[in-house]
């Protein structure tokens, strides 16, 4: 595809920077936009998103170097280029949850109402991560004859060259704008705080094991191939998420108000 969007002489705006920024600019409006319909403040919910944004890309690029720790033995600079791609969602998902809870328990605020606040802005703002993926080639599909396979000749791309390929990148943009709708059209019916995060967990740790079966990139196998990490991963959230939306343990029932609002 087109890794680079615009080239002016030394200057270079990589298309998958600008995605995964605008993805993050797109999360927190949607975030703010719900914390004002619940009666939070926007401006804490912004700041709590610019520490999130921070452990996101950290924790993100350090689950893809431990998972692929050979790209950078020669080129240790490698590393800061999270321009070029290698992003792992797991990775920064799990980073900005510990960040949310040491933020949130130091201002005094409400968690299982503000996961709720944030996670439609999640899947929406995943929706346009996963586009710069595609330009970029990284998180690429499994060869396949497939009449909407993608071939990638751009030299610059992450992904395999001349080989049509399960365009994995739009599988998951498909799947997260599917989550967001449905999130959307949720949090309005929720039961109690916490569930709209939980069933948000549930439905992406379900179809991100599956689409992890179509990927071709390096994935950290596990069982003799048979799992990869970000599976096992998927699968472990996704069990967490039945256990705490059964047991709803410390969430605070919504009043029918606040459901209608």
């Amino acid at each position: 595809m087109h890794p680079v969007l615009i080239k002016i002489g030394p200057v270079s705006i990589y298309t998958y920077g600008l995605f995964v920024a605008l993805g993050f600019l797109v999360g927190i409006l949607v975030a703010q936009k719900e914390a004002v319909r619940l009666g939070q403040a926007p401006a804490r919910v912004g700041d709590l998103c610019f520490y999130i944004l921070i452990a996101a890309i950290i924790g993100s690029r350090l689950f893809y170097m431990a998972v692929n720790p050979g790209e950078f033995m020669e080129n240790p600079l490698e590393i800061f280029k999270i321009w070029n791609g290698g992003l792992v969602f797991y990775g920064g998902f799990i980073a900005a949850v510990v960040t949310m809870v040491v933020y949130l328990r130091r201002k005094r605020l409400p968690l299982w109402q503000t996961t709720d606040i944030l996670a439609p802005g999640l899947a929406a703002g995943h929706v346009l991560g996963r586009i710069g993926c595609f330009f970029a080639g990284c998180c690429y599909g499994k060869a396949c004859a497939l009449p909407w396979a993608v071939t990638f000749t751009d030299p610059m791309s992450l992904a395999p060259h001349g080989i049509p390929i399960h365009p994995t990148q739009l599988y998951e943009v498909i799947n997260n704008l599917i989550l967001f709708s449905f999130l959307w059209w949720f949090r309005k019916r929720k039961t109690f705080d916490g569930q709209v995060f939980w069933v948000y967990l549930l439905l992406y740790g379900v179809t991100r094991t599956l689409l992890e079966i179509f990927r071709g990139d390096p994935r950290g196998l596990f069982l003799d191939g048979l799992l990869s990490i970000s599976q096992i991963i998927g699968m472990a959230l996704a069990a967490i998420a039945v256990a705490m939306l059964i047991y709803k343990p410390g969430h605070r029932p919504v009043k029918t108000a606040g459901r209608n609002a």
